[in-house]
């Protein structure tokens, strides 16, 4: 399997830029398609009605004018590089600009490609209302693998040094099989079981083995490893293997579910998606 149809959330952000870049990098290696994709996410009238007079309502349209005004303006520049970058590398791909809740409207695009890239929560970029939640909603609601940019640093080409955080649940197994193309083409591939339990063999002396062994029926050279925790947390532990060991790309599964724009996520990756240092590929 390969990706062939992905796609990029963007905005005017300082790491859209990123994105845009790893998502042209990706579409490259196997001729994809990328879709730039681009919210307005507006106050609607309905949310000035509360307690207002009609000359109340009157600035309120004024307000959602100027607001959808100038988010055409800046959603132009944004398409406008991003036009620009698929001519310059020769990659097939389509814009879409659309008026919507910003995290919701994200995951339902996700779900008509293959993979979706969007950035990590910046507290100090926050544009649009539902920006926040955008990595949550995404990996919980679309049904499809999401890489996540850090919002700092620099971001090295992902793929060469992976780690894949296993663990013998259904979400790990998906994030495994959805990072397969990535995967095939890595240079050093860590399967890393943080207080395993023993998997599918009777030899339980190494608990990632099982699923490496699966990695190698597809050509893919991983080596299983363990840990214990002693007290430390998975998500701790994890970023301090990418640390120690160059990591360019971690492999996880998204644990957790929404309810009513609540999100109770589990622990690693509640901490992956605050701490991140490195693009993570989740799948829920």
């Amino acid at each position: 399997m390969a990706y062939k149809d992905i796609l990029v959330h963007l905005d005017d952000s300082p790491r859209s830029e990123v994105r845009l870049d790893i998502a042209m990098q990706l579409a490259a290696r196997r001729d994809a398609h990328v879709a730039g994709l681009y919210v307005m996410d507006l106050p609607s009238r309905a949310s000035f009605m509360a307690e207002t007079s009609v000359f109340d309502l009157r600035m309120a349209d004024e307000f959602i004018q100027r607001g959808l005004d100038q988010a055409r303006t800046i959603a132009d520049t944004v398409r406008d590089r991003f036009e620009e970058v698929l001519r310059k590398s020769s990659i097939r791909g389509a814009w879409r600009c659309v008026e919507g809740l910003a995290a919701e409207t994200v995951a339902v695009h996700a779900r008509y490609t293959d993979l979706a890239i969007v950035g990590q929560s910046d507290p100090k970029h926050l544009a649009l209302p539902g920006e926040s939640h955008i990595p949550e909603t995404v990996i919980l609601d679309s049904g499809r693998p999401v890489l996540v940019i850090p919002h700092f640093g620099d971001v090295k080409p992902i793929g060469g040094t992976v780690l894949v955080a296993w663990k013998s649940g259904r979400e790990a197994a998906r994030a495994v099989n959805d990072a397969l193309p990535l995967l095939s083409r890595a240079k050093f591939v860590t399967v890393l079981a943080i207080d395993p339990q023993h998997g599918i063999s009777e030899d339980g002396a190494f608990p990632a083995a099982d699923i490496s062994a699966h990695l190698a029926r597809h050509g893919i050279a991983a080596t299983a490893a363990h840990t214990v925790s002693g007290g430390v947390s998975a998500g701790n532990l994890l970023l301090n293997h990418v640390s120690d060991h160059g990591v360019d790309l971690i492999v996880a599964g998204g644990y957790g579910h929404s309810r009513a724009r609540e999100f109770v996520l589990g622990g690693a990756t509640r901490a992956l998606l605050a701490s991140m240092t490195v693009p993570v590929l989740f799948s829920h």
